[in-house]
């Protein structure tokens, strides 16, 4: 497998300009990094190939659908078996508020992102969902004020 660091400078300035435009055609892709259509063509397709690009997604203006609310979440458990992160993680899955879901090191186990429609919505999400799971022990909330940046899609 080829890593990051093995990648050419016209491999990387086409994986930037995906990662921001990724319906931009072809041909304007080809001559912004320097290549004839077909080069560039064969190199996205062997980025695919290769799973170095993973997909493509819409960019969505979450406030549009209604969604005003954001906020990472902390949460520590009680019970540390592997058995109990199954049974969280299967239940984050499972709640469309949840946007994002990470295992992470240091005090607390997960993070999460939550994107719900209001203050009342996360109270609702944090009280019945996230309070009904027997192992979660501790959860600390970050609302989100701004994102001055964020290049998730």
């Amino acid at each position: 497998m080829q890593f990051m660091s093995d990648m050419d400078q016209i491999s990387e300035r086409i994986l930037r300009i995906l990662a921001r435009e990724g319906r931009i055609p072809n041909l304007e892709l080809a001559e912004r990094v320097g290549l004839s259509p077909s080069a560039c063509l064969r190199r996205v397709q062997d980025l695919e190939r290769r799973g170095v690009i993973a997909g493509y997604r819409a960019v969505i203006d979450r406030e549009k659908l209604g969604i005003g609310f954001v906020a990472y979440v902390t949460v520590g458990l009680s019970i540390h078996t592997k058995t109990a992160q199954e049974d969280f993680e299967r239940a984050m899955r499972l709640a469309p508020q949840v946007r994002e879901c990470h295992n992470i090191t240091g005090a607390v186990e997960y993070l999460l992102r939550v994107e719900v429609a209001d203050l009342v919505a996360y109270k609702h999400f944090h009280t019945e969902v996230l309070g009904t799971l027997a192992q979660v022990s501790a959860l600390t909330s970050y609302v989100v004020m701004g994102s001055p940046k964020d290049e998730r899609a």
